[in-house]
């Protein structure tokens, strides 16, 4: 009677271990404070426990038997498969790994966003103040979360907080705002036809946080490219630099014999008449203390800029670049698709995207010394392209005698290292190197035994001037600006040449490529036939055969 007196009290404190354990765990779980009490419950069930196994395997031979070695090693299985599923689910509550398989990476932030997110100087948030959450704008912003701690958002419903809404002035439903520090600025509004842009949300979030504005001028009066809305206007191209924080202003150099003083970049956008010498000359002493100027001049025209480019190696050609691979596309030979993109930070996220040129003019490079010179747009070799020297003929033939095989260089960046002395006192032109007139196609763009060589040590620490060089100003004007990437060309030509290294350049995201297959009915009914009765017959047949033959 004894013995099952104790065997008895063994079982009843048995449960009593577990029992404290639960308590513990309750206990701390509840309060979310792991003090004396939980931790004294926990421990005292846990001893108790242990104490009914040691004796249970005492007086039974509890360990020494097959089924509770079996049960143990599957207990330790189980309790390893556990822990091993935990581990994973703390490395991905703590790690993020995100794979887009999809060909264009539509679920991927720009490298510049990704950039710029994560070099925030501080805390930003978006707000957006909608009653519906629309999962592709959710993601749009969980993207950009993801990439820093100091990116939030929060959706916020006008009527649940109308002092929140009046304090960010909100009118409609769908109104995106971005706020950092006592900064506010609304990105755009957004409905079931419009959702979130990344490009205009990562523009908004640079305006906010970059607290420099860089001052581009456009020089107008020689038939440049009209600034406000109209035929053959670049407005688009001037609102996409106001988007990009920089500060725009019409340029007259024959009112002001220099470039104003806080001129960050100048730009000549498709002259149709010739600059005075004292415009040209003015434009050379702007360069010559370090500043950046954008040259776009089209075909057929003749600005008098060749003293300037003269002394940078560069020859504007008279003939037509003309291709003829892209009868798909819809652009006539006259406009030449570029898919080919230099090695330099305006094109180094262009990959092999599409920019197209109606009407453009090659160029020709010329080795300069002191001058670094990269090819930024680059047609198709010959016989997909070539530069037409016969601009009144109706048929296109390459003309070996007078015309230039490709590929032809439509765009080129130049640098040179100025002594920094030059910022305070106007440096005298060097003295332009002779420039051959163009005969064969190798003199098209520089070879790499006719790069200039790299700068001195002693001239590390002068100031460099910029120039980028297109023989063509259409594809920025009002309607092409938008469409692929010519846009981007034009934003970070002038992004670059601002010499503002944290500037990110722009890139618009990317959208999914039109799959849709067009089948005649013919093509149709053909398909539907052999899909529901074809192959389904053959199938049944194989079937039959088979099962003939192995009976």
């Amino acid at each position: 009677m004894k013995i099952v007196a104790k065997k008895k009290l063994w079982k009843y404190l048995f449960w009593f271990g577990p029992f404290l354990i639960t308590v513990g765990l309750t206990v701390g779980l509840v309060s979310e404070q792991w003090g004396l009490i939980p931790l004294a419950f926990l421990i005292t069930g846990i001893v108790i426990s242990g104490l009914w196994i040691i004796w249970q395997s005492y007086q039974t031979n509890w360990w020494k038997r097959r089924s509770t070695q079996a049960g143990t090693n599957a207990l330790v299985a189980t309790l390893a498969v556990l822990a091993i599923l935990g581990l994973i689910n703390f490395l991905g509550t703590r790690y993020h790994l995100r794979a887009d398989l999809t060909e264009t990476q539509l679920f991927t932030l720009a490298p510049q966003s990704r950039e710029l997110v994560n070099v925030l100087p501080q805390p930003v948030k978006v707000w957006v103040f909608d009653i519906n959450q629309n999962p592709q704008d959710r993601e749009l912003l969980e993207n950009y979360q993801r990439q820093s701690s100091k990116f939030k958002y929060e959706y916020i419903d006008p009527q649940a907080r109308p002092g929140l809404a009046e304090k960010f002035g909100v009118k409609d439903y769908g109104e995106v705002y971005l706020e950092s520090g006592d900064k506010r600025q609304l990105v755009q509004t957004v409905s079931e036809n419009e959702r979130l842009s990344e490009v205009r949300l990562t523009s908004r979030l640079q305006q906010l946080t970059n607290s420099t504005t860089a001052k581009v001028y456009l020089l107008q009066g020689h038939g440049e490219r009209q600034l406000s809305a109209g035929k053959g206007a670049i407005s688009q191209a001037v609102q996409g630099l106001g988007d990009k924080n920089f500060t725009t202003a019409p340029l007259n150099l024959a009112e002001t014999s220099k470039i104003p003083q806080d001129a960050a970049v100048v730009i000549v956008a498709g002259p149709k008449r010739g600059l005075f010498e004292g415009e040209v000359k003015a434009l050379q002493e702007y360069l010559n203390q370090g500043g950046s100027l954008l040259l776009m001049i089209d075909p057929n025209t003749d600005p008098k800029v060749d003293s300037l480019l003269q002394e940078w190696g560069v020859r504007l050609d008279n003939r037509l670049a003309v291709d003829v691979s892209k009868d798909s596309v819809g652009l006539g030979p006259a406009a030449p698709l570029v898919t080919e993109y230099g090695q330099h930070p305006i094109t180094k996220d262009f990959s092999n995207g599409n920019s197209f040129y109606p009407v453009a003019r090659p160029l020709e490079i010329i080795s300069v010394r002191g001058v670094e010179a990269t090819p930024l747009l680059r047609t198709k070799p010959y016989p997909n392209s070539w530069a037409e020297s016969d601009l009144q003929s109706e048929k296109l033939e390459f003309n070996a005698d007078k015309d230039l095989k490709g590929p032809l260089t439509l765009g080129v960046a130049l640098t040179r290292k100025l002594p920094a002395k030059s910022t305070s006192t106007p440096q005298a032109s060097p003295t332009p190197s002779p420039i051959p007139s163009p005969t064969t196609q190798s003199k098209a763009s520089p070879t790499p035994s006719s790069l200039p060589s790299p700068p001195s040590p002693s001239s590390q620490t002068a100031t460099e001037s910029r120039l980028v060089v297109l023989g063509n100003s259409s594809f920025a004007t009002d309607g092409l600006f938008q469409q692929q990437l010519n846009g981007d060309v034009f934003l970070n030509s002038v992004t670059w040449l601002s010499q503002q290294e944290k500037q990110t350049l722009s890139i618009r995201p990317k959208e999914p490529k039109n799959r849709r297959i067009t089948l005649t009915t013919t093509q149709a009914n053909l398909l539907i036939l052999s899909s529901l009765l074809v192959l389904p017959l053959i199938g049944l047949a194989a079937a039959v055969i088979i099962w003939w033959k192995r009976r």
